[in-house]
């Protein structure tokens, strides 16, 4: 095989198969630039409930402050897909240059071909050359050889037209990356200034809620005192739950493990019990505004639309539907030894002791004077509370 037929083999193949593996990066980063902004439009709908009911809350600040996370999120996608091509155009201009110099040798083996050529198309010079021949055999081989240079030049005339062809193929398709970089170019411009003009929003929020600090901290006495009730009403409730079955047949008792067994198969896969975003993680965590307080979750609180409908999240059965002035009704279902516990409900679609599937409505989120709706999702293993960050999927 000549080299610049084996070069060019190489370059092809090369191009042939480098885009399969970009196109699967390029995939994943579409799919997950995607999945951004579809997190922000649902976020913005929050953020403009919120915003609309009351200016500078702590709602308003907790739903700019996703967004913040959001568009990060899609900005460093967008980034994503610039380093990509700038690998791809990188990888083109390579292919670029060696198909050049293929082109090159090529055309210089060409040009002595046509020489030869022309100085072997004199008649005189042909028969000399056969007819200089010292035996038949000798004859016959010198008039193949002739035959043979003759196809050779013909192939490397093609050989040269395939090469030029592929160097514009690649040249158009450098042109087209370049075209998409720059139009990725300005979204990326685009969406950070919008990312600018969100964090100057929750700087002005923040500023605003500190000069409310005396308002707040009245607020996070009476949730911390709701809050207590709440989780020692859990307390109470899972006590009495486990008590009663340790009384409980062997067959309940059985049945019990085997629901147990099954929600903690799940682990990861759980569905979200509501649409929104995780407004406070769990356990310890710093206040949102004021410096020096500390807040302890149990579980996680999922900020979300105005009376958007909560659902269970597995099979069970509701072992108590509560009460708490300022909180709103909760709803504890038991899994087994497991327990999971709705806070916040403005309204309950179950009762006491009804067997519930996974994802039944359970019931509709409440809204606070501020016009924040916030679910309260805790997640008990007897008496011991889970963060539930790692039992729901994609949290």
């Amino acid at each position: 095989m000549p080299a610049g037929k084996a070069l060019l083999l190489v370059v092809l193949l090369s191009a042939g198969c480098l885009p399969l593996y970009a196109q699967k990066n390029k995939t994943q980063l579409q799919k997950e630039k995607q999945q951004n902004l579809e997190k922000i439009k649902e976020t913005e709908k929050i953020l403009t409930e919120t915003s609309t009911k009351k200016k500078n809350s702590i709602g308003e600040l907790n739903a700019v402050n996703q967004r913040i996370t959001e568009q990060e999120g899609l900005v460093n996608s967008i980034k994503g897909e610039v380093r990509l091509l700038d690998g791809e155009i990188g990888e083109n201009n390579d292919i670029i240059r060696a198909l050049e110099d293929d082109l090159t040798k090529l055309k210089k083996e060409y040009s002595k071909m046509l020489y030869a050529a022309q100085k072997a198309q004199n008649s005189t010079t042909r028969l000399t050359f056969l007819f200089s021949s010292e035996s038949f055999d000798q004859l016959i081989m010198r008039m193949r050889y002739m035959d043979q240079y003759s196809e050779t030049r013909k192939l490397q005339a093609q050989e040269i037209a395939k090469v030029q062809e592929a160097l514009g193929g690649q040249v158009r398709e450098i042109e087209g990356r370049r075209t998409e970089k720059n139009k990725l170019l300005l979204e990326e411009e685009r969406e950070n200034e919008n990312l600018a003009d969100l964090r100057k929003k929750q700087n002005t929020i923040v500023k605003s809620l500190e000069k409310e600090e005396k308002k707040l901290r009245k607020d996070i006495a009476a949730t911390k005192k709701a809050v207590a009730e709440l989780e020692k009403l859990i307390e109470n409730i899972i006590a009495e739950e486990l008590a009663r079955e340790s009384r409980s047949t062997k067959k309940h008792s059985e049945a019990a493990v085997a629901l147990s067994s099954s929600f903690e198969n799940n682990k990861n896969k759980f569905p979200w019990p509501c649409s929104g975003f995780v407004s406070q993680k769990f356990g310890r965590q710093n206040h949102a505004v004021i410096k020096g307080i500390i807040v302890q979750n149990n579980g996680v609180n999922i900020q979300t639309k105005e009376d958007e409908k909560v659902k269970s999240i597995f099979e069970g059965e509701v072992t108590r539907v509560a009460f708490i002035q300022t909180m709103g009704s909760s709803v504890i279902i038991k899994h087994g030894e497991y327990f999971t516990v709705y806070a916040g409900l403005k309204e309950v679609f179950v009762r006491t002791g009804q067997k519930i599937t996974t994802n039944q409505e359970i019931g509709r989120v409440f809204s606070n004077t501020d016009g924040t709706s916030e679910l309260r999702f805790q997640i008990f293993k007897g008496t011991t509370p889970l963060d539930p960050q790692g039992w729901l999927r994609n949290m």
